[in-house]
Protein backbone atom coordinates (compact mmCIF):
# COMPACT_ATOMS: atom_id res chain seq x y z
CA UNK A 1 0.00 0.00 0.00
CA UNK A 2 1.56 3.54 -0.94
CA UNK A 3 2.24 5.76 1.72
CA UNK A 4 0.99 9.32 1.75
CA UNK A 5 2.16 12.18 3.48
CA UNK A 6 1.02 15.62 3.79
CA UNK A 7 3.09 19.21 3.88
CA UNK A 8 2.79 22.67 3.73
CA UNK A 9 3.34 23.92 0.24
CA UNK A 10 4.91 26.84 1.57
CA UNK A 11 6.56 25.72 4.59
CA UNK A 12 7.27 21.94 4.09
CA UNK A 13 8.36 20.41 7.86
CA UNK A 14 11.65 19.09 6.82
CA UNK A 15 11.44 16.24 9.29
CA UNK A 16 8.40 14.96 7.31
CA UNK A 17 10.17 15.13 4.09
CA UNK A 18 12.91 12.76 5.51
CA UNK A 19 10.66 9.82 5.30
CA UNK A 20 10.61 10.36 1.55
CA UNK A 21 14.60 11.14 1.22
CA UNK A 22 15.00 7.51 3.11
CA UNK A 23 12.94 6.21 0.41
CA UNK A 24 14.94 7.68 -1.94
CA UNK A 25 18.28 6.53 -0.59
CA UNK A 26 16.90 3.01 -0.47
CA UNK A 27 15.97 3.36 -4.09
CA UNK A 28 12.58 3.33 -4.00
CA UNK A 29 9.70 5.69 -6.24
CA UNK A 30 8.73 9.26 -4.67
CA UNK A 31 6.03 11.36 -6.01
CA UNK A 32 5.92 14.96 -5.02
CA UNK A 33 4.86 18.31 -6.39
CA UNK A 34 6.47 20.84 -8.56
CA UNK A 35 5.15 24.03 -9.84
CA UNK A 36 4.33 22.66 -13.26
CA UNK A 37 3.14 18.99 -12.00
CA UNK A 38 3.53 16.10 -9.72
CA UNK A 39 6.97 14.68 -10.35
CA UNK A 40 7.46 10.94 -9.94
CA UNK A 41 11.11 10.62 -8.31
CA UNK A 42 14.09 8.67 -7.61
CA UNK A 43 17.68 8.72 -7.70
CA UNK A 44 19.40 9.93 -10.96
CA UNK A 45 21.97 8.31 -10.31
CA UNK A 46 20.70 5.02 -9.31
CA UNK A 47 20.38 2.88 -12.54
CA UNK A 48 18.31 0.27 -11.06
CA UNK A 49 16.27 3.38 -9.27
CA UNK A 50 15.75 5.32 -12.21
CA UNK A 51 14.06 1.85 -14.70
CA UNK A 52 11.31 1.25 -11.81
CA UNK A 53 10.02 4.48 -13.51
CA UNK A 54 9.64 3.28 -16.52
CA UNK A 55 8.31 0.75 -15.06
CA UNK A 56 5.66 2.06 -12.89
CA UNK A 57 4.32 4.51 -16.03
CA UNK A 58 4.93 1.82 -18.06
CA UNK A 59 6.78 4.34 -19.98
CA UNK A 60 9.26 3.27 -23.51
CA UNK A 61 12.96 2.94 -22.40
CA UNK A 62 13.87 5.52 -25.21
CA UNK A 63 11.33 8.55 -23.85
CA UNK A 64 14.22 10.71 -21.54
CA UNK A 65 13.94 11.62 -18.37
CA UNK A 66 14.77 15.36 -17.12
CA UNK A 67 16.97 15.36 -14.49
CA UNK A 68 15.85 17.41 -11.28
CA UNK A 69 18.60 19.65 -9.25
CA UNK A 70 18.42 22.03 -5.53
CA UNK A 71 20.46 24.18 -7.61
CA UNK A 72 22.35 25.57 -10.27
CA UNK A 73 26.29 24.11 -8.65
CA UNK A 74 25.01 20.20 -9.00
CA UNK A 75 24.56 20.90 -13.09
CA UNK A 76 28.33 21.06 -13.57
CA UNK A 77 28.85 17.57 -12.45
CA UNK A 78 26.16 16.14 -14.85
CA UNK A 79 26.89 17.58 -17.96
CA UNK A 80 30.08 17.38 -20.18
CA UNK A 81 29.26 21.47 -20.85
CA UNK A 82 27.76 24.85 -19.60
CA UNK A 83 27.39 27.32 -22.14
CA UNK A 84 27.32 30.74 -21.67
CA UNK A 85 23.62 31.35 -22.96
CA UNK A 86 22.92 28.50 -20.61
CA UNK A 87 24.10 30.45 -17.55
CA UNK A 88 22.54 33.45 -18.75
CA UNK A 89 18.82 31.23 -19.00
CA UNK A 90 19.38 29.76 -15.37
CA UNK A 91 20.33 33.00 -13.98
CA UNK A 92 17.35 34.30 -15.22
CA UNK A 93 14.47 31.78 -15.17
CA UNK A 94 15.66 29.17 -12.12
CA UNK A 95 14.22 28.01 -9.73
CA UNK A 96 11.64 27.72 -12.54
CA UNK A 97 9.62 25.96 -15.50
CA UNK A 98 12.71 25.63 -17.54
CA UNK A 99 14.47 22.24 -18.49
CA UNK A 100 17.61 22.99 -19.96
CA UNK A 101 19.27 20.61 -22.57
CA UNK A 102 22.94 19.92 -22.48
CA UNK A 103 25.34 17.37 -23.45
CA UNK A 104 25.60 14.77 -20.48
CA UNK A 105 28.68 13.91 -18.12
CA UNK A 106 29.64 9.98 -17.53
CA UNK A 107 27.87 9.97 -14.63
CA UNK A 108 24.67 10.19 -16.33
CA UNK A 109 23.02 6.73 -17.43
CA UNK A 110 21.89 6.82 -21.07
CA UNK A 111 19.08 4.90 -19.05
CA UNK A 112 17.87 8.12 -18.21
CA UNK A 113 18.25 9.73 -21.43
CA UNK A 114 16.30 7.39 -23.79
CA UNK A 115 20.10 6.41 -25.18
CA UNK A 116 20.73 9.92 -25.95
CA UNK A 117 23.95 11.71 -25.06
CA UNK A 118 22.07 14.89 -24.30
CA UNK A 119 20.28 15.25 -20.91
CA UNK A 120 17.54 17.36 -19.75
CA UNK A 121 17.82 19.50 -16.83
CA UNK A 122 15.90 22.10 -14.42
CA UNK A 123 15.58 23.73 -11.35
CA UNK A 124 12.34 23.42 -9.59
CA UNK A 125 10.55 26.44 -7.87
CA UNK A 126 8.10 24.66 -5.62
CA UNK A 127 9.21 24.92 -2.04
CA UNK A 128 8.52 21.33 -1.35
CA UNK A 129 10.43 20.10 -4.45
CA UNK A 130 13.38 22.26 -3.96
CA UNK A 131 13.62 21.48 -0.29
CA UNK A 132 13.19 17.73 -1.25
CA UNK A 133 16.24 18.10 -3.60
CA UNK A 134 18.41 20.15 -1.10
CA UNK A 135 17.59 17.38 1.86
CA UNK A 136 18.72 14.56 -0.38
CA UNK A 137 21.72 16.02 -1.96
CA UNK A 138 21.67 14.32 -5.52
CA UNK A 139 19.48 14.96 -8.38
CA UNK A 140 16.36 13.44 -9.00
CA UNK A 141 15.38 12.09 -12.49
CA UNK A 142 11.01 13.14 -12.85
CA UNK A 143 8.71 12.75 -14.88
CA UNK A 144 5.28 13.30 -14.51
CA UNK A 145 3.69 11.11 -11.85
CA UNK A 146 0.91 9.50 -14.22
CA UNK A 147 0.40 6.82 -16.41
CA UNK A 148 2.41 7.01 -19.55
CA UNK A 149 0.36 8.90 -22.23
CA UNK A 150 -2.64 10.23 -19.72
CA UNK A 151 -3.27 13.63 -18.67
CA UNK A 152 -0.78 14.83 -16.17
CA UNK A 153 -1.52 14.77 -12.64
CA UNK A 154 -1.77 18.20 -11.09
CA UNK A 155 -2.97 16.62 -7.17
CA UNK A 156 -1.75 13.97 -5.30
CA UNK A 157 -5.08 12.13 -5.66
CA UNK A 158 -4.50 12.31 -9.73
CA UNK A 159 -0.94 10.26 -8.96
CA UNK A 160 -2.74 7.62 -6.58
CA UNK A 161 -5.28 7.00 -9.28
CA UNK A 162 -2.85 6.68 -12.05
CA UNK A 163 0.18 4.92 -10.24
CA UNK A 164 -1.18 3.45 -7.13
CA UNK A 165 0.98 1.26 -5.23
CA UNK A 166 3.21 1.44 -7.79
CA UNK A 167 4.87 4.64 -5.92
CA UNK A 168 6.57 3.50 -2.62
CA UNK A 169 5.73 7.45 -1.02
CA UNK A 170 3.43 10.02 -2.42
CA UNK A 171 4.22 13.62 -0.91
CA UNK A 172 0.90 15.56 -1.03
CA UNK A 173 1.76 19.65 -1.28
CA UNK A 174 -1.40 20.53 -2.65
CA UNK A 175 -2.16 21.78 -6.12
CA UNK A 176 0.53 23.02 -8.43
CA UNK A 177 1.05 26.59 -9.76
CA UNK A 178 0.79 25.96 -13.44
CA UNK A 179 -0.77 23.36 -14.67
CA UNK A 180 1.70 22.19 -17.73
CA UNK A 181 5.18 21.25 -17.74
CA UNK A 182 8.25 22.88 -17.69
CA UNK A 183 9.64 23.95 -21.50
CA UNK A 184 12.66 22.09 -22.76
CA UNK A 185 15.06 24.27 -24.58
CA UNK A 186 18.32 22.48 -26.19
CA UNK A 187 20.84 24.73 -25.16
CA UNK A 188 23.64 22.90 -27.08
CA UNK A 189 22.57 24.54 -30.59
CA UNK A 190 22.71 27.72 -31.94
CA UNK A 191 19.88 28.93 -32.67
CA UNK A 192 18.72 26.96 -29.59
CA UNK A 193 15.86 24.72 -30.64
CA UNK A 194 12.59 24.75 -28.32
CA UNK A 195 11.39 20.71 -28.13
CA UNK A 196 8.39 21.63 -25.80
CA UNK A 197 6.18 24.48 -24.78
CA UNK A 198 5.80 24.58 -21.61
CA UNK A 199 4.97 27.22 -18.72
CA UNK A 200 8.25 29.06 -19.42
CA UNK A 201 7.24 31.62 -22.56
CA UNK A 202 9.15 31.37 -25.70
CA UNK A 203 9.11 34.87 -25.88
CA UNK A 204 10.33 35.63 -22.18
CA UNK A 205 13.58 33.51 -23.44
CA UNK A 206 13.95 34.96 -26.39
CA UNK A 207 14.00 38.46 -24.73
CA UNK A 208 16.63 37.22 -22.50
CA UNK A 209 19.05 35.47 -25.67
CA UNK A 210 18.23 38.56 -27.56
CA UNK A 211 17.95 35.73 -30.57
CA UNK A 212 15.30 34.03 -31.67
CA UNK A 213 14.71 30.17 -30.96
CA UNK A 214 13.62 27.60 -33.42
CA UNK A 215 11.29 24.57 -32.79
CA UNK A 216 12.42 21.04 -32.95
CA UNK A 217 10.62 20.66 -35.98
CA UNK A 218 11.82 23.37 -38.38
CA UNK A 219 15.33 21.28 -38.03
CA UNK A 220 17.02 18.25 -39.13
CA UNK A 221 17.10 15.94 -36.05
CA UNK A 222 17.95 11.94 -35.69
CA UNK A 223 18.61 12.33 -31.37
CA UNK A 224 15.46 13.59 -29.50
CA UNK A 225 16.58 14.46 -26.15
CA UNK A 226 13.55 15.75 -25.18
CA UNK A 227 10.23 13.98 -23.43
CA UNK A 228 7.05 13.86 -24.84
CA UNK A 229 7.28 14.03 -28.65
CA UNK A 230 7.73 10.13 -29.74
CA UNK A 231 4.37 9.44 -28.27
CA UNK A 232 0.77 10.34 -27.46
CA UNK A 233 1.02 12.33 -24.33
CA UNK A 234 -2.05 13.75 -22.19
CA UNK A 235 -5.06 11.24 -23.44
CA UNK A 236 -7.78 11.36 -21.33
CA UNK A 237 -10.17 7.99 -22.02
CA UNK A 238 -12.40 9.17 -24.53
CA UNK A 239 -11.80 11.05 -27.85
CA UNK A 240 -11.04 14.55 -27.82
CA UNK A 241 -11.34 16.58 -30.86
CA UNK A 242 -10.25 20.29 -31.01
CA UNK A 243 -13.23 23.43 -32.12
CA UNK A 244 -11.09 26.51 -33.56
CA UNK A 245 -14.28 27.71 -34.02
CA UNK A 246 -18.14 26.72 -33.20
CA UNK A 247 -19.58 26.55 -36.51
CA UNK A 248 -23.21 24.50 -38.45
CA UNK A 249 -20.45 21.25 -38.81
CA UNK A 250 -19.59 21.02 -35.40
CA UNK A 251 -23.57 21.33 -34.33
CA UNK A 252 -24.16 18.75 -36.68
CA UNK A 253 -21.50 16.69 -35.51
CA UNK A 254 -22.91 16.88 -31.92
CA UNK A 255 -26.36 16.22 -33.33
CA UNK A 256 -25.17 12.87 -34.70
CA UNK A 257 -23.58 11.80 -31.35
CA UNK A 258 -26.28 12.43 -29.72
CA UNK A 259 -28.60 10.54 -31.55
CA UNK A 260 -26.29 7.40 -31.19
CA UNK A 261 -26.55 7.96 -27.54
CA UNK A 262 -23.21 9.44 -26.67
CA UNK A 263 -22.79 12.04 -24.10
CA UNK A 264 -20.44 15.07 -25.07
CA UNK A 265 -18.31 17.67 -22.89
CA UNK A 266 -16.94 20.96 -23.60
CA UNK A 267 -13.89 22.28 -22.51
CA UNK A 268 -15.33 25.59 -22.70
CA UNK A 269 -13.92 29.30 -21.57
CA UNK A 270 -16.21 31.76 -19.67
CA UNK A 271 -16.33 34.34 -22.83
CA UNK A 272 -18.35 31.46 -24.98
CA UNK A 273 -19.82 29.18 -22.69
CA UNK A 274 -23.34 30.03 -23.77
CA UNK A 275 -22.63 29.30 -27.39
CA UNK A 276 -23.17 25.19 -26.85
CA UNK A 277 -26.29 23.42 -26.79
CA UNK A 278 -27.91 23.40 -23.39
CA UNK A 279 -27.72 19.22 -23.19
CA UNK A 280 -24.04 19.41 -23.45
CA UNK A 281 -21.60 18.49 -20.48
CA UNK A 282 -19.95 21.75 -19.76
CA UNK A 283 -16.91 22.86 -18.23
CA UNK A 284 -15.84 26.16 -17.43
CA UNK A 285 -11.91 26.42 -17.51
CA UNK A 286 -11.38 29.95 -17.21
CA UNK A 287 -11.07 33.14 -18.96
CA UNK A 288 -9.37 33.69 -22.03
CA UNK A 289 -8.07 36.57 -20.93
CA UNK A 290 -5.87 34.84 -18.50
CA UNK A 291 -4.64 31.77 -20.56
CA UNK A 292 -2.45 30.93 -17.03
CA UNK A 293 -5.55 30.19 -15.71
CA UNK A 294 -6.79 27.96 -18.46
CA UNK A 295 -3.46 25.85 -18.41
CA UNK A 296 -3.61 25.51 -14.54
CA UNK A 297 -7.27 23.86 -15.09
CA UNK A 298 -6.31 22.15 -18.56
CA UNK A 299 -5.79 18.75 -17.10
CA UNK A 300 -7.71 18.23 -14.15
CA UNK A 301 -10.93 19.28 -16.03
CA UNK A 302 -10.22 16.35 -18.69
CA UNK A 303 -9.48 14.14 -15.92
CA UNK A 304 -12.63 15.24 -14.29
CA UNK A 305 -14.54 15.17 -17.86
CA UNK A 306 -13.37 11.69 -19.08
CA UNK A 307 -15.29 10.41 -16.31
CA UNK A 308 -18.58 12.05 -17.27
CA UNK A 309 -19.02 11.95 -21.34
CA UNK A 310 -17.76 9.55 -24.12
CA UNK A 311 -16.62 12.56 -26.20
CA UNK A 312 -15.06 15.96 -24.95
CA UNK A 313 -14.63 18.97 -27.37
CA UNK A 314 -11.82 21.47 -26.20
CA UNK A 315 -11.51 25.09 -27.71
CA UNK A 316 -8.46 26.47 -29.56
CA UNK A 317 -6.62 29.32 -27.85
CA UNK A 318 -3.69 31.83 -29.50
CA UNK A 319 -0.24 29.96 -29.52
CA UNK A 320 1.28 32.38 -27.97
CA UNK A 321 2.85 32.95 -24.33
CA UNK A 322 1.29 30.04 -22.55
CA UNK A 323 -1.25 29.19 -25.01
CA UNK A 324 1.61 27.91 -27.05
CA UNK A 325 2.11 25.07 -24.36
CA UNK A 326 -2.25 24.84 -23.55
CA UNK A 327 -2.91 24.28 -27.60
CA UNK A 328 0.73 21.97 -27.61
CA UNK A 329 -1.01 19.83 -24.70
CA UNK A 330 -4.68 19.42 -26.96
CA UNK A 331 -2.93 18.29 -29.83
CA UNK A 332 -1.02 15.62 -28.34
CA UNK A 333 -4.35 14.55 -25.98
CA UNK A 334 -6.36 14.63 -29.78
CA UNK A 335 -3.73 13.06 -31.53
CA UNK A 336 -4.91 12.98 -35.35
CA UNK A 337 -8.42 14.43 -34.68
Amino acid sequence: MVEIIKVDRNNPDEKILNIAIEVLRRGGLVAFPTETVYGLGADALNEEAVRRIFEAKGRPPDNPIIVHVGNMEQVYSLVDDVPHDAERLMEAFWPGPLTLIFYKSPIVSDIVTGGSPKVGIREPQNKVALTLLNLFGRPIAAPSANASGRPSPTKAEHVLEDLGDKVDLIIDGGDVSFGVESTVLDITTDPPVLYRPGACPKEEIEKVLKKKIVFWKEVKKEDIPSPGLKYRHYAPKVPLYIIEEFNEIWQNKIKSWIKEGKKVGVLASEETRDVYPKDLKIYVIGSRSDLYNIALNLFPSLRRLEKEVDIILAESYPEEGIGLAIMDRLKRAAGDK
